[in-house]
């Protein structure tokens, strides 16, 4: 009740009772049916995995369309939509680092990223529902945002492609180590086992607890720049967390291609500038319309798609 509270009006409360019972069937199905035992997940399987949650997500646009608030309320779901869904590029070079510092089975993959993600709608559904409050509260905190997200976008410009990341360096894992009893084994697959009475943790726990951080690490980018596209908790949550259960998906389809897509980081930075800028322009009363935000970012998504692949990567021309 306290969620639909939140929402301006009934047909929020509809659209995001369809929203939820959507989520639970599919994610029930994913995991008790399709996915019951550990496999490997084929390109083919996941192209089909990645368009059907763009299709779902498209589809809910729609219905924002036809039952809340018409074209204008669409075009900010799909702005807010494909700001997550472009940004959630940089969790997948991070999520794989990960898997291969630990040297996990590919099998295990799917698993990982199932659990992972179910933990992302909790804690992301904190993220908004707290700025919400915040924000409602202190509004002058959106401005803050702004700042945050120029910054981030000229910071992730500027950095390098290939910045050395170390798993091991994260200060949560040193702390599991040190705290928790690890096994050697991964036990199946499994996350938690218990032996002689004592509760053990496998290393897949491990990888777990990395990729639940790190998503949080990159919320802090994303949950932002949705609130510099609208406060309608209802609108950021539903299209951040359609953008996240696309996630997985993506992961396996791109897993051994992302890296042509040098110049997406760019497209990145240059659309977190944008709509941070857009924010804070509108301490002089100048507001940008939705069209023109939601053109902007997804004419930077197609270009810089289009020339990481015209244009070769520096290291690969040599």
């Amino acid at each position: 009740m306290f969620l639909f509270a939140l929402f301006d009006n009934t047909h929020e409360s509809i659209l995001f009772a369809v929203f939820g019972v959507v989520i639970l069937l599919f994610l029930v199905i994913d995991l008790g049916i399709f996915n019951k035992e550990a496999h490997r997940i084929s390109t083919k399987s996941a192209l089909y995995q990645s368009i059907f949650w763009v299709v779902i997500s498209v589809a809910f646009g729609y219905l924002i369309y036809l039952y809340d608030g018409g074209s204008t309320k669409a075009l900010t779901y799909f702005s807010a939509y494909l700001t997550e869904y472009a940004l959630s590029v940089d969790n997948i070079f991070v999520i794989l680092l990960i898997l291969r510092y630990f040297q996990v089975k590919e099998e295990y993959y799917h698993n990982i990223l199932f659990w992972g993600i179910l933990g992302a709608l909790v804690f992301r559904a904190i993220f908004i529902f707290v700025g919400a409050y915040l924000i409602g509260q202190f509004y002058w905190i959106l401005y803050i945002f702004g700042v945050f997200l120029v910054y981030s976008g000229i910071k992730i410009f500027f950095e390098g492609e290939d910045e050395d990341i170390d798993p091991g360096k994260n200060p949560l894992l040193r702390f599991a180590r040190k705290y928790l009893k690890i096994t050697k084994s991964d036990f199946g697959g499994r996350f938690i086992v218990k032996k002689g009475g004592s509760i053990l943790f496998t290393p897949l726990f491990l990888v777990i607890l990395l990729i639940e951080t790190t998503d949080l690490i990159f919320a802090v980018d994303s949950i932002p720049a949705a609130f510099a596209i609208t406060q309608s908790e209802f609108i950021i949550y539903t299209s951040n967390i359609f953008a996240v259960l696309g996630l997985r998906a993506k992961f396996f389809l791109l897993a051994g291609i992302i890296d042509k897509f040098h110049l997406l980081q760019k497209g990145l930075s240059f659309i977190l500038i944008f709509i941070g800028a857009k924010m804070l322009l509108e301490i002089v009363n100048i507001h940008v319309d939705i069209v023109v935000s939601f053109t902007v970012i997804i004419v930077t998504l197609t270009a810089s798609i289009i020339m990481s692949l015209v244009i070769p990567k520096a290291d690969s021309v040599n």
